[in-house]
């Protein structure tokens, strides 16, 4: 049930018995307060995973996890997907049938898969795991960390950098023949870990000549303008982003840098990195991670909102898109049938954690964060923590309480809201996932005070109220400028972007969006 205890104005459609009992049965922490501010900082691209082998078997027929994962009226609204541009290990068998697709690497696998996503209005970008073997230096995919290659560590050698993103236009060109437009490749997979399976090591001044030299044979004309990713290490090292960014004539041909989380939570080096990337304009992905990978059983609700921090978490860091590791998976967002797993693992429906994502990708895609700050310390894995966004006429305010207790929570908000819709979740069971409450806000109001259950995800989507923003100028006159545009509080703004108000001549008015 709602646990609204407080509002200022008060609530006038709720009885006062219910008000009564709820301030009876809650027992909870002191209050914390969350100040929201309109500072805008990035603008949020969305949220995906992984559509890789070990995942999708049959590998390129079953294409159930995308058909539950992605698009706007999914239950999760998942909008960015990853695949492998593999270069296959010398001596692999190539299935006869893929000999159709005229080329001798395995991207058919994920191309069904590619195809409902792009259909659905999605993101498609593929990384290299590894260049083909015969440009590297262990001549083979491999990344060379094994006795059976007498531990040679793989690397593109320098007389081939020529060759590799005239390799990466053979990718594209294949999945647009076969009716994928892909958005953007990176350059490299975890290019700091030395693997043996299929990998390729660079060092940031490798990365760096690598791109210098040779990315302007990238044909992003011909491949509807793909974006170019930057190699993505295993923490997220800043050195290999920055050594790029830092670099013009490398910067120009980067659009978006990436790393993974692997021992390294995303306020540490991904803040470090955003900060670099912002200043120029750049986009910011996290390109895989999952919080408890390989676990040998289904992540208990504690583990859920661990896994709701972090992306939490990423958002704070400058993040711009999440993407997991796998779709499916016990530890992931679809399950996979595994009667380890069981009960709980059904295959091919959704998990607890896939509900937890739902919370971002389906009302933080397309948003721009603004500024929180909070009574209480926050940080890695807190007990509590927040974050706020503007979408359209929507204010989303995010808290995550992991306390056995809960709490009450203050909001003091930078606009005056109406009614909206509290997205809420308490724990792994079905009834207590993503629960829709209505916020029935009778006066608009600028605070507001909620119970917090113990151990919860908690989004508040609040709608701005309009009357609030209306500008009255009484120096407007006809020979004033045909549009005039108001922040939210009545100020001119020479410069608008963002929400804002549009003043005609006229004296009409209305409320845009302006993300430039």
């Amino acid at each position: 049930m709602k646990r609204i205890f407080s509002i200022t104005p008060p609530f006038r459609g709720l009885a006062a018995a219910f008000l009564s009992m709820a301030a009876l049965t809650a027992v909870h922490a002191a209050t914390v307060t969350v100040t929201v501010k309109d500072t805008r900082y990035q603008k949020v691209t969305g949220f995906g995973a992984a559509c890789c082998d070990g995942a999708m078997c049959p590998f390129g027929t079953d294409t159930n996890p995308v058909k539950l994962l992605y698009g706007p009226t999914s239950k999760i609204g998942l909008n960015i997907m990853r695949m492998e541009i593999s270069p296959n290990f010398v001596g692999d068998v190539i299935v006869p049938e893929w000999n159709n697709y005229d080329t001798p690497y395995d991207w058919k696998g994920s191309l069904p898969s590619a195809k409902i996503v792009k259909q659905r209005g999605g993101i498609v970008f593929g990384t290299p795991w590894s260049p083909p073997g015969e440009y590297k230096t262990n001549g083979t995919a491999q990344g060379g960390n094994s006795d059976s290659q007498g531990r040679q560590r793989g690397q593109l050698r320098e007389d081939c950098y020529s060759k590799f993103f005239p390799w990466l236009n053979t990718f594209l060109a294949y999945m647009k023949k076969n009716g994928v437009n892909v958005d953007a490749v990176s350059i490299q997979n975890e290019p700091d870990w030395w693997v043996d399976y299929s990998g390729c090591l660079y060092t940031p001044e490798q990365q760096l000549k690598l791109v210098k030299e040779n990315a302007y044979m990238l044909d992003r004309e011909a491949y509807n303008g793909v974006r170019l990713i930057s190699a993505e290490p295993l923490g997220f090292d800043p050195k290999y982003s920055n050594m790029l960014l830092n670099d013009p004539v490398a910067r120009e041909q980067i659009d978006i840098i990436a790393g993974h989380l692997y021992g390294h939570p995303p306020l540490g080096n991904m803040k470090s990195a955003s900060a670099l990337a912002m200043k120029y304009g750049k986009e910011v992905w996290m390109t895989e991670h999952s919080v408890t990978d390989n676990i040998d059983h289904l992540p208990n609700w504690h583990e859920q909102l661990i896994f709701a921090e972090e992306l939490n978490e990423c958002m704070l860091a400058g993040c711009t898109g999440y993407i997991y590791w796998y779709m499916r998976a016990h530890w992931a967002f679809v399950g996979t049938g595994e009667s380890k797993y069981n009960p709980g693992n059904t295959k091919n429906t959704l998990l607890p954690r896939a509900f937890v994502m739902s919370h971002f990708s389906k009302h933080v895609t397309g948003s721009t964060r603004i500024s929180t700050s909070s009574s209480v310390s926050t940080g890695t894995n807190s007990a509590f923590e927040t974050s706020a966004y503007i979408k359209g006429d929507s204010l989303i305010v995010m808290a995550i309480d992991t306390t056995k207790n809960g709490r009450d929570l203050k909001l003091k908000l930078p606009f005056k809201v109406k009614s909206g819709m509290l997205l809420q979740s308490t724990g792994n069971e079905k009834e207590k996932l993503c629960q829709e409450l209505p916020l029935e806000i009778e006066e608009p109001v600028s605070e507001f005070v909620y119970t917090l259950p113990p151990r919860s995800l908690n989004t508040f989507i609040f709608t701005i109220d309009e009357s609030y923003t209306a500008i009255n100028d009484p120096r407007q006159t006809e020979e004033s400028p045909v549009k005039a545009y108001y922040d939210l509080h009545g100020r001119r703004m020479e410069m608008p972007r963002g929400l804002c108000i549009e003043k005609h001549a006229d004296g009409s008015s209305r409320k845009v969006f302006i993300n430039d």
